[in-house]
């Protein structure tokens, strides 16, 4: 049996016993036909993503049997009848019996949901070699994805099934477990008559769109008042897979990046864990690791394809510029470049690029608290060149402009110092933070 495991979730299409939220406006008929229509969309997406990356592909059905089942589906899957119980009990079994079996990752997704891509499929198993727990909310608040790697039957006891609170519910029980946790692109649960369009802009999909040629990679934490200008300027450029990592804002963060469409996972605040799980996710060959304040140039994605193409380089970044007038930032600017030249050093808020295969044999970014840049640049430095580009990613003066210049730039060399004297990164971290009165997405060394 294959060690990764994708299980679909799925009721045979009979008349009033499938969608009966949407019976009123379809007929039972029509609304059994929606089933029917909606369960072949994802069966046909689950088929192709399970032939890429040969993955054991079950059907767990309600109603019609087996041998209904493989009629109407087709031979060559695994169809196994859902335990009782309530939906709860149901997915613990089939995850149960997936572990019992020799999975070693498995996923678990249902057919109500027709945004689910091959992308968000191949994101979830990526993601369970970082995390515990993968999770794809939908907008109702209940969920349309879950992944695990082992077993966690508390997940499944004790929540509203039903309710707007699932999804909320099964991230609570799973950080009192300690089960280190993200959650993939949101996506609307196709139940009532005002979800309706959602299906039928998806149905009108012939396929899914071609391999980006890029990933962004956009961690944040309360970045609403940067973000869509930060947005803006990645979204102009063509074949671009932009996707935000949010850390658990309390502001708009997660709105304005939904807005823009883009792909949105959210865990814990940690820059370097959330840039990892961006990378997992990413699904292009180039990566390019941008900080939430920070804007491109325009045609950025030219420039980074081109040095990464060059022979003998194995990443590289932008010039720094910073926003906001004075000799001072000048300064900074300078001095910043010159280090990134003649050092081979440049930092997070510069735009870290990489190709994708060396970025995960690298180990990715360490899951320090501090500093993973840092650390991150010096191992690409030993497989070869740090290309800079020509031209600069303008980021913002915050950080100068809340604790001044020369305090900002004394803190920073003392951090440096310290770290690469041995000083523990948690106590370097703590230190930062009080010296900077809070630290916020961006703010790196």
């Amino acid at each position: 049996m294959q060690p990764e495991r994708l299980i679909v979730f799925s009721r045979y299409p009979e008349h009033g016993k499938t969608k009966t939220r949407l019976a009123s406006a379809l007929g039972a008929e029509g609304a059994a036909r929606l089933q029917r229509q909606m369960a072949e969309h994802a069966l046909s997406r689950a088929r192709a993503f399970a032939a890429r990356r040969s993955v054991g592909l079950e059907v767990h059905y309600e109603g019609g049997g087996a041998g209904r089942m493989a009629e109407w589906l087709g031979p060559g899957l695994a169809y196994h009848p859902q335990a009782g119980g309530d939906l709860g009990a149901r997915m613990e079994h089939g995850f149960a019996e997936a572990f019992r079996t020799g999975a070693e990752k498995v996923v678990l997704v249902g057919t109500d949901c027709p945004g689910i891509t091959t992308t968000i499929l191949r994101s979830a198993f990526n993601l369970l070699g970082i995390f515990d727990l993968v999770l794809g909310p939908a907008r109702d608040g209940g969920y349309y994805l879950i992944g695990l790697k082992k077993q966690a039957p508390e997940l499944f006891r004790d929540v509203p099934w039903g309710t707007a609170m699932v999804a909320a519910r099964t991230l609570q029980a799973a950080a009192e477990l300690g089960l280190r946790a993200v959650t993939v692109d949101p996506l609307v649960d196709v139940d009532r008559t005002e979800d309706l369009p959602v299906w039928e802009r998806e149905a009108g999909h012939a396929g899914e769109l071609g391999p980006p040629r890029m990933s962004v990679v956009i961690p944040t934490l309360n970045e609403e008042e940067h973000l869509e200008a930060t947005l803006e300027n990645v979204t102009r450029e063509p074949d671009i897979e932009l996707i935000v990592v949010d850390g658990g804002s309390s502001d708009r963060t997660a709105e304005l990046a939904l807005a823009r469409g883009v792909r949105l996972l959210t865990t814990t605040a940690q820059r370097a864990r959330q840039m990892n799980a961006g990378a997992a996710a990413a699904s292009a060959p180039a990566l390019l690791f941008l900080h939430g304040d920070t804007r491109l140039p325009p045609g950025f994605s030219g420039h980074v394809l081109e040095l990464l193409a060059g022979r003998g380089t194995a990443g590289g970044a932008f010039r720094l510029a910073v926003a906001g007038p004075g000799w001072g930032l000048r300064v900074i600017e300078g001095l910043a470049n010159a280090r990134s030249r003649l050092l081979h050093l440049p930092y997070g808020d510069q735009g870290l690029f990489v190709m994708a295969d060396l970025f995960r044999r690298l180990g990715g970014f360490p899951e320090l608290p501090i500093m993973e840049d840092v650390v991150f640049v010096r191992r690409l430095n030993k497989r070869g060149r740090i290309a800079m580009a020509p031209c600069s990613a303008l980021t913002s003066d915050r950080r100068w402009r809340r604790l001044g210049i020369l305090r900002t730039t004394l803190v920073n060399q003392v951090v440096l110092t310290g770290f690469f004297l041995g000083v523990d990164p948690v106590r370097l971290a703590g230190w930062y933070r009080g010296a900077g009165r809070r630290r916020v997405s961006g703010d790196g060394i």
